[in-house]
């Protein structure tokens, strides 16, 4: 791309907001001038962006004057406030969280899955990025479900601790500390220990017994993959790893097709690589996905119980492809095609 753009990176001192800064730096995307945005606690702080230390404004209404492309990762209720004025100063907001997720006029984008949608951005000026788990999930059953079609997906997410934020990156290294040289710990950030521990409570309960992160799974995937007749269900549990999402999913297909014609399509398939070797004990890894882009799938094989089953698993970094790298993804099909 020839043509250089102004971009925003909102909540820029946070975990997902630091990794768009260095995704746009390691994906070199064409930034003509680059702000960082937070709120008034972290104004005055300096973040280098290639070679360059800037200083961190406060983000107010008015912080998006010039600016071509918004990177909005700095929560919900701040999205819901200050989006709209980035939209009505001529920007496109790319938004990390839940806000505009299912805002029928907020395409929600997978670039690997509907770029196409992209174009919907007009309505509003907003483009939402979707959950970190729904990310990596949806990348890894959409040449499946464009090949044979899906009727119905059972997941169990292991999700790290990273995924609430660096306070609870901490709370899992100090109570792991604590527990190793025999003192007492501190339970801050989640309702249990986490340390050495699973806890299948991820974001708030609700009436019917889920939880918000699974209902999220849900919606977001039907809306994504553009079809609301697939049954979809999700328990999602969190566990005392740093980075890295894995996923235990369970899908039956429309049509019939092999394990090996699954392995096939996802080596083919953008975004993915396959990992699925067990006579070498070879298949993904949190600690392998930790630093990268792709999403890793293995365990790859027919669910004997039903007729038109596949069983496989699937792990990404949920900061780096489950947020951060999807979100500059986005910004760069934008620039490339639409702006």
């Amino acid at each position: 791309m020839s043509k250089l753009f102004n971009v925003a990176v909102a909540g820029a001192t946070g975990a997902v907001g630091n990794q768009m800064i260095s995704s746009l730096e390691e994906r070199n995307f064409p930034v003509n001038n680059i702000k960082f945005l937070a709120s008034s606690r972290s104004a005055g702080k300096k973040l280098r962006f290639k070679g360059d230390r800037i200083v961190v404004e406060e983000m107010t209404e008015n912080s998006f004057k010039g600016v071509d492309i918004a990177l909005f990762s700095a929560g919900g209720e701040t999205s819901k406030h200050f989006a709209p004025f980035a939209a009505r100063s001529g920007c496109v907001v790319i938004d990390n969280s839940s806000a505009w997720r299912m805002d029928p006029e907020a395409p929600l984008i997978v670039p690997e899955v509907n770029p196409h949608a992209i174009a919907q951005y007009t309505n509003k000026g907003i483009i939402a990025n979707p959950n970190c788990s729904t990310i990596q999930m949806v990348v890894a059953l959409s040449p499946i479900h464009r090949k044979v079609g899906i009727k119905r997906i059972v997941v169990s997410t292991y999700q790290a601790v990273s995924g609430t934020g660096k306070k609870a990156i901490d709370e899992l290294f100090d109570q792991t500390r604590a527990m190793i040289n025999f003192v007492d710990h501190k339970t801050e950030v989640y309702p249990h220990r986490i340390a050495f521990n699973c806890l299948p409570h991820i974001d708030t309960f609700l009436d019917n017994g889920y939880t918000k992160e699974e209902v999220k799974m849900v919606n977001e995937t039907r809306k994504i993959l553009e079809d609301d007749t697939i049954g979809v269900t999700a328990t999602t549990v969190r566990v005392p790893v740093f980075f890295g999402h894995s996923e235990s999913v369970n899908v039956e297909t429309r049509g019939h097709i092999t394990p090996d014609e699954v392995k096939q399509l996802l080596k083919n398939a953008p975004g993915v690589k396959v990992v699925d070797d067990p006579s070498r004990n070879l298949y993904p890894l949190a600690i392998d996905a930790a630093g990268k882009d792709d999403t890793f799938v293995g365990r790859i094989r027919a669910d004997e119980s039903i007729e038109n089953g596949i069983n496989m698993w699937v792990v990404a970094d949920n900061i780096r492809k489950g947020a951060a790298t999807n979100a500059v993804q986005i910004a760069e099909i934008l620039a490339r095609d639409y702006l």
